[in-house]
């Protein structure tokens, strides 16, 4: 049928991922860095997406295209909810967030003095994060090595620290993070990235993936490389 249907002009697309995350029916994702509509019955002409694209790249147009399937839509979102709410299936992976704002640097117990944790989400790892969840939006996202948090002392004031949190170790995880990363990153409103890893080379990994996922993503973000010594020294930032 001829229909009215969204039309997205890939050359003025900046990658920012406004129009996906406005697209009530899930129509629009994120692909290689620039926003595509993924399905043409899932786009109700209506164009919640066109007032937020930033570059004028999303149009109208008229032709030939599926019928616009609300049945369909449906069932897209409520697969994505249960997705968003249990990634993997684990319980233990549900998506939390955690209010670290107005809080001192130590909590007192039993005249005790100790350091209050800094982390502002859950999950951490990077195999389990969602690849959307609110949290990510307007993020200073932070990718560390796992190992430094042990070899740095104060790695939840430093590093953690108003950062939104995500780790691995592409040794024993023996994945590359990278489309993942990008995912996030290109999905997001991400304002930085800092990646903090330790000496030894096999660490490279996660820096070469966050290096990867930035320019994959084809957005410009300010970022960082932070190099743990394994006596817990800062080597290079």
């Amino acid at each position: 049928m001829i229909r009215r249907i969204i039309n997205i002009d890939e050359e003025k697309c900046n990658g920012c991922g406004a129009c996906a995350k406005a697209c009530h029916e899930g129509a629009i994702g994120m692909v290689n860095g620039k926003a595509k509509l993924l399905r043409d019955d899932y786009c109700d002409g209506l164009g919640d997406c066109l007032p937020t694209c930033p570059t004028g790249a999303i149009t109208f147009v008229e032709r030939e295209a599926a019928a616009y399937d609300e049945q369909a839509v449906k069932a897209n979102m409520e697969k994505k909810a249960q997705k968003a709410k249990i990634p993997c299936g684990c319980p233990g992976s549900q998506a939390k967030a955690f209010n670290r704002e107005n809080i001192s640097e130590t909590e007192s117990f039993s005249a005790k003095t100790v350091p209050v944790s800094r982390l502002q989400q859950w999950p951490v790892q990077i195999k389990l994060a969602p690849i959307n969840a609110p949290y990510f939006s307007g993020a200073k996202l932070l990718i560390a090595a796992d190992c430094t948090a042990y070899a740095y002392a104060n790695f939840h004031e430093e590093f953690i620290k108003g950062k939104i949190t995500l780790i691995g170790c592409p040794k024993l995880d023996a994945v590359d993070y990278s489309e993942k990363l990008t995912q996030i990153i290109a999905n997001n409103d991400i304002r930085s990235v800092t990646v903090v890893r330790m000496e030894v080379p096999c660490c490279g990994g996660i820096e070469h993936a966050a290096v990867t996922a930035l320019k994959n993503s084809g957005k410009f973000i300010p970022w960082q490389v932070v190099t743990i010594s394994t006596d817990g020294r800062i080597l290079d930032i």
